[in-house]
């Protein structure tokens, strides 16, 4: 037996979870887009719309400042550690009120990991903001193919072991961008991403959903309700942050 299996060959569009699985898809796809819905690939978003260059980063520790250093960028921080000498943070409420920089670090250990384990592909930032944009940029560039596959990765969150905990705001906004790609001649769809697509479309309210679920009841019972307000604004952006360099940036 193949050992294989897992790449979901043949479709244009593929669909997987994490870290894990984009390091698997990897190989088989031309571009990776990654789905951090609250809050990494939001909060990419907003920053890239204002002309900042986001430099991922894997770890939220003592590292991240050197590394922010040696890329000359501003360090986001935690939510709740935002100050007036350092307002970046992993709150797009907070970045969008933030003083402009040129250069920003984004540390995110499940984002900035999917985002590294592309090795060559091309990765896209993709989100709920975003979900039609990026799907229109994937068809005009020809991803989403047989000949040039995509596959949208849900980020998810983490249990307090370490272990995956998939998210429904993930894979709403997976499914938000495998919809928009299908609407725009991509695929063929594999079984997993066609699902994903399907959950977006069948669910009738996609705010409420998000706001709802256990990742969005988090945020607004820790006091951050505006996180989930920016994060469920659908389809308000035309930016598609793209890995450039080391960092994200606009598409051309």
């Amino acid at each position: 037996m193949d050992d294989d299996w897992y790449l979901q060959a043949g479709s244009g569009a593929r669909f997987d979870w994490g870290p894990t699985g984009a390091e698997r898809l990897s190989s088989a796809v031309a571009c990776l887009v990654v789905v951090d819905v609250l809050s990494f690939t939001t909060s990419v978003t907003v920053a890239v719309e204002s002309g900042i260059r986001v430099f991922p980063y894997a770890w939220r520790d003592a590292s991240a400042s050197v590394f922010a250093g040696r890329v000359d960028a501003r360090l986001a921080v935690g939510r709740r550690m935002a100050t007036s000498a350092s307002p970046w943070s992993l709150s797009p409420a907070a970045l969008k009120d933030a003083p402009f920089t040129p250069r920003l670090v984004l540390p995110s250990p499940n984002g900035s990991s999917i985002s590294a384990a592309a090795g060559g592909s091309t990765v896209v930032a993709g989100c709920l903001r975003n979900a039609t944009a990026v799907g229109r940029w994937l068809a005009r560039n020809g991803y989403g193919t047989s000949a040039r596959p995509v596959a949208v990765i849900a980020s998810g969150e983490r249990w307090p072991d370490g272990s995956l905990r998939p998210a429904l705001e993930d894979l709403l906004g997976a499914g938000a961008v495998l919809s928009a790609l299908r609407k725009h001649r991509g695929g063929p769809l594999s079984p997993e991403a066609a699902t994903a697509a399907a959950c977006f479309e069948t669910t009738p309210d996609v705010i409420a959903a998000v706001t709802a679920c256990a990742s969005g009841q988090e945020l607004v019972s820790g006091g951050f309700p505006d996180d989930v307000r920016i994060s469920t604004e659908l389809d308000v952006s035309d930016t598609v942050p793209v890995l450039t360099d080391g960092a994200f940036t606009a598409a051309g």
